[in-house]
């Protein structure tokens, strides 16, 4: 039952890790400090997408999912609870490359913007 709840709440994490990569930016407008946690996972973020790597929180959901009676699942995070909702077709390639550019063009817009007004 724990390693179930711990699995949840790990999905819930990632999900707001992920909302962070994309939109953790417009927090820099108001909080400069936050630049500090946000570029870097930006560009983990920007990472995952273009070169199709698992993220580490994958395999960990999936341990504590076993570990709880239930099974993992083969792909990633985003394949698995971002693609059934946005591209209900499922995630290739090519989206995944969108999905790259996205977060860094919100966030060169974003971070132009923090940059330009303190100027």
């Amino acid at each position: 039952m724990i390693y179930r709840l711990l699995a949840d709440l790990l999905v819930a994490l990632h999900f707001l890790i992920v909302a962070f990569v994309v939109l953790g930016g417009l927090l820099v407008l108001r909080w400069r400090w936050v630049m500090w946690l946000h570029l870097p996972l930006a560009f983990w973020g920007a990472f995952i997408e273009f070169f199709d790597v698992v993220c580490p929180l994958t395999p960990f959901e999936n341990w504590l999912r076993r570990r709880g009676g239930g099974t993992g699942y083969e792909g990633g995070f985003v394949d698995r609870y971002i693609a059934p909702v946005l591209y209900p077709e499922g995630l290739d390639r090519r989206m995944q490359i969108i999905l790259g550019i996205v977060v860094i063009v919100v966030n060169v817009i974003v971070y132009w913007r923090v940059f330009r007004g303190s100027s």
